[in-house]
């Protein structure tokens, strides 16, 4: 009779109770051991390597466990993982299709001890599928039944976690105020009441010595101690909590904590920021259309300015251009950037974007990575991701670092917290930087970058000149020459012979044009400069060196 490897997975969403003798995870794995004896005449053989995740939420895949236990099923090493109940191994659907398709590749199974069926047939998998349906309704619910206990409590004004603010310390569910840290915001407006700008306030805190709080992670690291930047300054004069309230989203509370600065004065100083604010925007908004002006910078350091230019017809084409192509213009020999500014705002904040949905990244940034407040979080984010308007994502951009084949992003911290309602000053800047890969496509001057997942890859230029090699060869097949066609359609017999051999073009590789996922290398221009072998299989192999 053949062996069945079987290897028991346990987990348990909090820590609450792991530190007892017989906790949680060992009573899933005595009834999954028990199980797996009463199946000992089918070849059962319990494995002795223990796959425990205890303290993680089963809304993610991203458990040492549980990666462990993949990769080994992977390796040949497991025939059948063996679980108390399915929601212990996932309780999202997409992720446990992941884990059928691992499953499948290494031709195992899964069992549940308590929910009798067999992932090897239909109505194994049927059943299932109805069972995880059910628990990623109940994750829902309690998400939602979470954000709604968080929203009645603030609008009791209770303080519900993250991290402290300056000024305070934590008292249960409420804020006392730390007399020392107090002294620092009560300075911090003085010197806003007394200088109107937040860049005077900054110069002023570094004169005088201010600093944020330091604090110590779970795991000892230190953070904080350091002098204020301007966006959190501002953070700081904005926050309604040293005015004694709460706020929850759009909306502000009376806090049951006293306030830092009187709620009149404090009022008073959120008018001055605003009829700040107001002149700069007044002064910037005619001319100021480029989102990423003063962000973008190239593998030199050298800043990218907004340029454009007009066409015949009266365009504005938008670019941003290095600055040392302006400077140097009508040198020979300059290298520098040239990309077209509506096309790369658009790419930049769908990357943006992407990075901000991953519960991975969510999972970096807040202070509590439960699966509840990653997925309010998650929501937050999806507010600005599903709009149209792309200036709210990026406006969450502090600067753009550029050079060839990739590009990092560096996130605002205050600009993300205020998103969030978190304080992520005191963050590490490492968690705030976004890094993707692109490949370079170039027409003339003009350079565009191309990412894996962005959309608007396809080269419209090279899906014209394929139509048009498709024409221009049915005219050869009904007897026509090329000084005929050249002739016919104003044209050169040169421009003929570069362009034919797009018609011989194996029909998966036009699909690709088509769809846009052909190779980065093959381009219009460079069909132009090479020759294309007449077999497909040729042709592919070719590509597939781009």
């Amino acid at each position: 009779m053949k062996k069945l490897r079987c290897a028991i997975y346990t987990r348990k969403s909090s820590e609450d109770g792991l530190e007892q003798e017989f906790n949680s995870l060992d009573a899933q794995r005595e009834a999954c051991a028990a199980y797996i004896a009463s199946q000992k005449h089918e070849g059962w053989v319990l494995l002795p390597e223990q796959y425990d995740d205890g303290g993680l939420s089963g809304g993610s895949l991203e458990r040492p466990a549980l990666k462990q236990l993949l990769q080994d099923i992977a390796d040949g090493l497991v025939d059948q993982i063996v679980v108390y109940k399915i929601d212990r191994l996932t309780r999202s659907l997409a992720d446990f299709s992941k884990i059928v398709d691992t499953l499948d590749a290494a031709e195992a199974s899964f069992v549940s001890v308590t929910q009798s069926f067999n992932t090897a047939t239909s109505m194994g998998r049927l059943t299932l599928n109805m069972l995880l349906s059910f628990a990623q309704f109940e994750r829902e619910v309690t998400a939602e039944r979470i954000r709604d206990k968080i929203a009645a409590s603030k609008r009791r004004g209770l303080w519900m976690g993250g991290l402290v603010p300056l000024g305070y310390d934590a008292d249960g569910r409420t804020l006392k105020i730390n007399a020392m840290e107090a002294k620092t915001i009560r300075m911090l407006y003085d010197l806003y009441e007394q200088h109107g700008t937040v860049r005077a306030v900054k110069a002023a805190a570094d004169d005088l010595r201010l600093r944020s709080r330091q604090r110590t992670s779970a795991d000892g690291q230190h953070s904080g101690g350091i002098t204020f930047s301007r966006g959190h300054i501002h953070n700081l004069l904005t926050n309604p909590i040293y005015a004694g309230r709460i706020r929850h989203k759009a909306n502000v509370h009376d806090g049951q904590h006293s306030a830092i600065i009187d709620p009149d004065r404090w009022e008073r100083i959120q008018q001055m920021l605003q009829d700040g604010a107001a002149k700069g925007r007044a002064r910037k908004t005619a001319k100021q259309r480029s989102l990423l002006c003063e962000k973008l910078f190239d593998e030199t350091g050298d800043r990218l300015t907004p340029s454009h230019s007009k066409t015949k017809a009266g365009e504005r084409l938008r670019y941003y251009v290095s600055h040392r192509l302006i400077r140097n213009s009508g040198e020979a020999n300059t290298d520098g950037w040239r990309l077209p500014a509506e096309e790369l705002e658009a790419k930049v904040a769908h990357v943006l974007r992407q990075h901000l949905n991953k519960s991975s990244f969510i999972g970096k940034v807040v202070p509590d990575a439960s699966a509840s407040a990653i997925a309010t979080a998650r929501a937050k984010v999806q507010v600005i991701s599903v709009r149209k308007d792309i200036k709210p994502s990026l406006d969450l951009i502090e600067r753009i670092d550029l050079r060839p084949g990739e590009v990092s992003i560096f996130i605002k911290a205050e600009k993300l917290g205020a998103l969030l309602e978190q304080d992520l000053e005191d963050l590490p800047q490492d968690h705030l930087i976004i890094t993707a890969p692109f490949q370079l496509r170039k027409r003339g001057v003009e350079t565009k970058l191309i990412f894996a997942d962005a959309p608007g890859a396809r080269d419209e230029a090279l899906i014209k000149n394929i139509a048009t090699a498709h024409h221009w060869f049915e005219k050869i097949k009904s007897g026509k020459s090329f000084g005929q066609i050249a002739v016919d359609e104003g044209t050169s017999t040169r421009r003929i012979h570069q362009m034919i051999e797009l018609a011989l073009l194996a029909p998966d590789l036009i699909r690709g044009v088509l769809n846009g996922t052909q190779p980065l290398g093959f381009t219009s221009d460079w069909c132009l400069r090479h020759s294309i072998p007449s077999d497909w299989s040729e042709q592919r192999a070719l590509l597939a060196t781009l």
